[in-house]
């Protein structure tokens, strides 16, 4: 007979336990609060929480060790063992929602979700930034869409970035869009929130001020230097503008350098997620073994 491990959907599972368990079958204050915080973003900032959707992002949310306050589940006979073991494992509160209030939370037009989490938010603190030698950071300045900071959190994730910081009057990096566009990234990499380019550059001036020489580098539609000159070796810090109106002035002389990308076509720029995945994947391509800048 074949074994299978608790995460394996293949194995047998049991019904979630109903002991200790909260049931919600009304749109309840309750329900209301989670719904809030999947739509307004002045609940998630006071109460410090944000709800998670998706096999892939809980999964992630757990494995990195961020703190998960509540387990919803929608109840059925025969969960998952994926779910299954969650439930058994985590000692949060839990609560058996009815599936049609699971299927408002989940936002999905088709299909109920089988399990959401409700997590709590880090502190937006540069002590949870490492600070390797081959550092890279990259900051988005006042990202209007949420979706565009999920992609380049998962950007970040994918090339070997260590971390992203969200700066200004800027769409919110735990706004589920984000989260979904992330596909569980955001809680694999540090992701913080900044009021604008001062702190950042003051950051940047401790870490300097410590030994390490990290550039600053931004990313301009008409940037004088080509993104495939600059020496990625270095730690580095990379800025990427808002979508529409790129860098502030502020932001511009705060740079060493302002990198553009080289294109060919009758396209002006390119999205602000997009940009900022090249210049990533540029990064780790100049830090690999088998570069010519790495010789």
């Amino acid at each position: 007979m074949a074994r299978h491990s608790a995460a394996d959907p293949r194995a047998p599972a049991r019904p979630v336990p109903a002991v200790g368990v909260t049931r919600v079958v009304s749109q309840n204050a309750t329900f209301q609060r989670w719904q809030s915080l999947l739509t307004n973003r002045t609940t998630r900032l006071r109460s410090g929480e944000f709800l998670v959707q998706g096999v892939r992002p809980i999964t992630q949310a757990v494995a990195h060790g961020w703190p998960v306050r509540a387990l919803l589940h929608d109840g059925r006979s025969v969960p998952s063992a994926w779910a299954a073991q969650l439930w058994d494992s985590l000692d949060v509160a839990r609560y058996l929602v009815a599936p049609e209030l699971m299927q408002l939370l989940g936002e999905k037009a088709a299909g109920t979700p089988e399990l959401l989490a409700v997590a709590a938010m880090p502190a937006d603190d540069f002590a949870r930034i490492p600070v390797p030698p081959g550092l890279l950071v990259t900051v988005f300045d006042r990202p209007a869409s949420p979706g565009n900071i999920g992609t380049l959190i998962r950007s970040v994730d994918a090339f070997g970035g260590t971390a992203l910081i969200v700066t200004g009057h800027a769409a919110d990096p735990y706004d589920p869009r984000c989260i979904r566009a992330s596909t569980g990234s955001l809680f694999c990499v540090p992701v913080l929130r900044a009021a604008s380019h001062r702190e950042v550059l003051g950051w940047v001036g401790q870490v300097r001020a410590d030994g390490l020489p990290v550039q600053v580098i931004g990313a301009e539609e008409d940037g004088r230097e080509d993104l495939r000159a600059v020496d990625f070796r270095r730690p580095t810090v990379l800025v990427i503008g808002n979508e529409a109106a790129g860098l502030t002035a502020a932001w511009r002389a705060g740079c060493d350098a302002l990198i553009g990308i080289p294109m060919v076509g009758s396209a002006s720029s390119l999205n602000a997620a997009t940009a900022g995945s090249i210049a990533l994947y540029e990064a780790m391509r100049g830090r690999s073994p088998g570069s010519s800048r790495s010789s």
